[in-house]
């Protein structure tokens, strides 16, 4: 393979990795980017899809993300590959912030008192007896119930930023694209072009 690492990673570093990028965030960020605007879709279709992950990123289902995102997505006629890229709006470094806020937000609607106040859940106890059902009232709904404002408000920002970068993108390689032809039909010799 022609790009291979001489020296394949090992577990440790793959971890590392994944959890603070080799070059940085901002790279990072970039390549997520430009890989959603070079997508074959319409622009609705895309910032339906990354509108759609972004949106359930914000949801305290985790493993059922990129399902639920392209659900989303083919209800709203969306690219469930820009789902997935929209996915990762949650990531190690958010997750914190959007658990916090959701949680915080659904204690509100849900007329709770004080975040925090209850007793102490005992997380470790009930994930390892698979409590679900007592995870559910105290943890689950409020981050669910704040989930869904907050999500659907970040993701309709979302939406609109990508629906107009991609149009935008589009538009300058389309330009791109007219300007190339021009200069190369105004190089061509006019002999060529009529004897041709």
């Amino acid at each position: 393979m022609l790009f291979r690492r001489r020296k394949p990673a090992d577990f440790g570093e793959r971890v590392r990795t994944l959890l603070w990028p080799r070059r940085s965030f901002w790279r990072s960020a970039q390549y997520f980017a430009k890989r959603v605007l070079r997508l074959t879709a319409t622009p609705h279709a895309i910032a339906a899809g990354v509108a759609a992950g972004v949106f359930v990123s914000f949801l305290p289902f985790l493993g059922l993300h990129f399902l639920l995102a392209g659900v989303f997505a083919w209800i709203m006629a969306g690219n469930l590959i820009a789902s997935a890229f929209g996915t990762a709006i949650g990531n190690p470094l958010t997750f914190p912030l959007i658990w916090a806020a959701t949680y915080k937000t659904g204690c509100m609607i849900l007329g709770y008192g004080k975040a925090g106040e209850a007793d102490p859940l005992h997380l470790g106890h009930k994930l390892g007896h698979l409590d679900f059902a007592q995870l559910w009232d105290p943890l689950l709904k409020p981050m669910t119930v704040g989930g869904i404002p907050l999500g659907m408000a970040f993701a309709i920002g979302f939406y609109l930023l990508t629906r107009w970068s991609v149009a935008a993108f589009r538009k300058q390689r389309q330009n791109r694209l007219l300007e190339r032809a021009k200069r190369r039909a105004e190089a061509q010799p006019v002999g060529a072009a009529a004897g041709g």
